[in-house]
């Protein structure tokens, strides 16, 4: 026994903790860390979940829009029929139609290029019909060495093509120069309204006039439909498993803190 100046010291007594001292302890920090994780996992999940049905509904639209391509580039094949009394940019976009009339000559170039031909322009050509309507036809490409002195002007034609109502312009489309006759937009309502006819537009399969030297048509090959809906369900499901993870390791910084 220990001695000090004022004699011998009590016996100090230890006392071990008790179990059930123990398993509470352990029960209120688990307590406590389910506490702190609920919200965040909470949230990290319905966020995933978001992201999830935006991938799901944008396969949805995928198969949407493969349907509607399809119908498209069908009707686009189909046997031509007389051109609509009234055609609609809705009801009739990519309608073949076959044309009996004549070229007038009158036409404005549309800059465009080829890969083959290098740069020149689409001609947008007026064709009156037997009918006395006045119409537009892209007859196709011309290379610009070949336009100076090219006759547009035709005999009697046939024209057999696809109705279109191309949406070529956005703000940053330069206005037309009307000097050289040359527009960078295939848009049907200010052309036809320049050349005076009416806004109707026929892409050109192939016509029966004499040949433009250097004139080629460039038939519609496909529906003009973006379908990016693949890439979009791509990112979704992508963003999605990024969330989880970063969810996941939330919760993993969480526990650790806590531990």
């Amino acid at each position: 026994m220990a001695r000090g100046a004022g004699g011998d010291l009590p016996p100090v007594a230890f006392q071990a903790p008790r179990p059930k001292d123990i398993s509470g302890q352990m029960k209120k920090e688990a307590g406590l860390s389910l506490s702190r994780m609920i919200g965040p996992l909470v949230f990290g999940l319905a966020g995933a979940a978001v992201l999830m049905s935006l991938g799901f509904w944008q396969l949805g639209r995928l198969e949407e829009k493969v349907a509607i391509i399809a119908a498209i580039e069908a009707r686009i094949d189909a046997a031509p029929a007389p051109l609509p009394e009234v055609p609609e940019p809705g009801a009739h976009r990519y309608l073949p139609v076959v044309v009996a009339g004549r070229y007038t000559g009158e036409v404005v170039h549309v800059l465009s290029s080829t890969r083959e031909g290098g740069p020149g322009s689409r001609v947008m050509a007026v064709l009156e019909t037997e009918g006395a309507r006045r119409v537009l036809v892209d007859r196709g490409y011309l290379p610009e060495a070949a336009r100076p002195g090219a006759d547009f002007a035709s005999g009697a034609v046939t024209v057999t093509g696809n109705l279109d109502w191309p949406s070529d312009s956005d703000s940053f489309t330069p206005a037309p120069d009307l000097g050289r006759g040359l527009w960078f937009s295939r848009d049907v309502a200010p052309i036809a309204a320049h050349l005076g006819t009416e806004a109707v537009l026929i892409v050109a399969r192939a016509d029966d006039a004499a040949a433009v030297p250097g004139l080629s048509a460039q038939p519609i090959a496909g529906a003009a439909v973006r379908n990016d809906h693949l890439e979009y369900a791509i990112t979704w499901f992508s963003l999605a498993a990024v969330w989880l993870g970063m969810t996941a390791y939330l919760m993993w910084r969480i526990r650790r803190r806590t531990d």
